[in-house]
């Protein structure tokens, strides 16, 4: 399967980063194709809301920015992992335009399922990244929730957590 992760962190050695990485062992070692894009390294814009993409763009953005890289390979995955650590209550504004983004292509043709990897120094932060992946993002594109892993304070970077997201991977 192939299997995209869009990681939100700007930390490149961050709790989040740490997950990710679990995740994308377990799930090459089950034979998985894994993509980690940490997409705050890229330069993605916000969705202008032109509808471009829906009228003359027949599917493609208008913007030219690091966007275009992530379409090809969003086209091609049939799982989407959303990573992010949790700042305020949701998705960090990075993940948070990419994930706008998909909206030039509709539904990603071969996208079935998908999974949330969530960080945070607090427990009971987590509602708004749920909140927008269960209802805007899983019912929107209509993909099977293969689960949602989340780590807090000590528990960050734990032996425990990290297996526990590398058994997730290779369960795929």
């Amino acid at each position: 399967m192939n299997i995209l992760v869009l990681n939100g962190s700007p930390r490149v050695n961050g709790n989040t980063a740490a997950l990710v990485d679990a995740f994308a062992q377990g799930a090459a070692e089950a034979g998985h194709k894994v993509t980690v894009v940490e997409v705050c390294k890229k330069k993605i814009a916000g969705c202008l809301a032109c509808e471009y993409c829906h009228t003359k763009g027949n599917g493609k953005c208008i913007q030219q920015d690091d966007m275009q890289e992530i379409y090809p390979v969003l086209e091609e995955a049939e799982m989407i992992v959303l990573a992010s650590p949790v700042y305020y209550h949701s998705f960090t504004g990075q993940l948070q335009c990419a994930i706008n983004r998909i909206y030039a292509l509709d539904k990603p043709k071969n996208l079935k399922k998908a999974a949330l990897i969530l960080s945070s120094g607090s427990d009971h932060v987590y509602c708004g990244a749920i909140y927008e992946y269960q209802n805007s993002f899983l019912n929107y594109l209509k993909l099977e929730d293969m689960g949602i892993y989340s780590a807090y304070g000590k528990q960050n970077k734990t032996e425990e957590k990290l297996n526990e997201l590398r058994e997730f991977g290779k369960s795929l």
